[in-house]
């Protein structure tokens, strides 16, 4: 049993990682587009992406959030993910939204698909009145999704587990959500 919910929306299913998603969610980190983004190391292996999904699912029994594994509802093809993080660390400034597709699904609104159910999710499950997303400067593209999920620029911040550059902290309000 897992505290993580499946979602459905027009074109995703958002469900709990399952053990035999390693490979796909490797391949998804293992991208030159996604290391970039990310500020992966080149060392990332496959055993830190099953790591990292041990991870969410954890959060989603510690927290009540995480992030899911995005599949597309018509292939069954695996995506990436997207969801909820909220990790005990200091200095994190909140219950954030965030997405991570492989390359070959950028540009078809499926980060903000996924976005838009975990919005609506994480205000009708946690008592929260805002939500952000922490978004390196270079990444124009999850800073246009966040644009179109309503999220506004609220200020930049060196978070204390990534010192060596600053993240645009994104904020959105319960009442500032976009229309679907």
């Amino acid at each position: 049993m897992t505290a993580c919910p499946t979602l459905e929306t027009e074109r995703l299913f958002l469900r709990p990682f399952r053990d035999d998603d390693v490979d796909a969610y490797f391949a998804v980190l293992d991208t030159p587009e996604v290391r970039r983004s990310l500020h992966l190391p080149e060392s990332l292996s496959r055993d830190d992406a099953w790591q990292q999904m041990a991870v969410w699912r954890g959060q989603w029994e510690l927290r009540g959030s995480g992030q899911w594994a995005l599949i597309r509802r018509d292939d069954g093809a695996f995506l990436g993910r997207a969801g909820l993080h909220r990790p005990e660390r200091v200095g994190w400034p909140g219950l954030e939204v965030g997405w991570t597709l492989h390359p070959d699904h950028w540009g078809q609104g499926y980060a903000t698909e996924a976005g838009r159910a975990s919005i609506d999710w994480a205000f009708a499950n946690h008592g929260v009145d805002q939500l952000v997303s922490c978004i390196l400067a270079e990444n124009t593209a999850s800073q246009n999704v966040a644009r179109r999920l309503g999220f506004t620029h609220d200020r930049d911040e060196v978070l204390p587990h990534f010192p060596s550059m600053p993240h645009g902290v994104w904020t959105l309000g319960r009442g500032d959500r976009s229309a679907p």
